[in-house]
């Protein structure tokens, strides 16, 4: 990661819910039309997030603590906040001082920007301003929110032309998302895949103006799953394997 720093704009995206398996499955029907070039032949990479919704996962990414690789460990982190004894970072981690990725990169000529989408961005409270006050520009409307059909679109129209570590949590997969698939809820895997299938035709003309511009380092992931009724559970901020386990992909534009 330290040779992107300073070098390349870097774009950090997280599809807010999505379930790995769902996303593996859009990827096998060759539903992810934008996505799929970069996930090669094996698909979406299964990992383990640090935490079971929104707030707690991204607090984690923040500082450094990715979505876990499956396997026997150590594995090294790309980027990470300095902390005495860790055994995660190695002499290719992104090492700072600071508490947070963001703060890191501003101090480094970085002008970074967050477009937000759960109500953990939506900066109408004291506690849905933490995360979005990390960065130094912070977007979110109710066309950025859960129950807006095109939330996709909108935060990729708001990212702009400007050379930053863009940010962006995209709602569109979050509950509610029968509307992407059916005429009425409730919720179910096939309408949470299908949003995703929406969200990765909404980020085309994104990597399109990121392709026409500097070398970018592209993170996508999810920050935990959704349970549908599996083994009798309901939702996230719980224990169950499809909600821990996420999808991930790096990759240079």
């Amino acid at each position: 990661m330290k040779q992107f720093i300073g070098n390349s704009d870097i774009l950090f995206i997280t599809l807010d819910t999505l379930r790995y398996d769902a996303a593996q499955q859009a990827w096998q029907a060759g539903q992810l039309k934008t996505l799929a070039p970069f996930l090669g032949s094996n698909g979406w990479e299964k990992r383990h997030t640090p935490g079971s919704f929104t707030y707690a996962a991204h607090h984690a990414f923040f500082a450094g603590f990715l979505p876990t690789p499956l396997g026997a460990g150590p594995h090294a982190r790309l980027f990470a906040a300095e902390f005495a004894g860790s055994e995660s970072t190695d002499e290719t981690t992104f090492v700072f001082q600071e508490a947070t990725l963001p703060q890191a990169l501003a101090a480094r000529g970085y002008h970074t920007s967050c477009i937000g989408g759960t109500g953990f961005f939506n900066q109408q409270n004291e506690l849905a301003r933490i995360l979005p006050g990390l960065f130094r520009e912070a977007h979110w409307s109710p066309d950025l929110g859960v129950a807006c059909r095109n939330s996709a679109v909108q935060s990729v129209t708001n990212a702009g032309e400007q050379r930053v570590f863009l940010f962006i949590n995209i709602a569109a997969i979050h509950q509610p998302n029968w509307f992407y698939g059916a005429d009425r809820g409730p919720d179910t895997l096939a309408t949470h895949t299908a949003a995703l299938v929406a969200v990765d035709e909404a980020l085309r003309p994104l990597f399109e103006k990121l392709k026409q511009r500097a070398p970018a380092f592209v993170i996508v992931c999810s920050d935990h799953g959704h349970a549908y009724g599996e083994g009798g559970y309901f939702g996230h901020r719980l224990g169950h394997e499809v909600v821990w386990t996420v999808p991930y992909v790096d990759f240079i534009l």
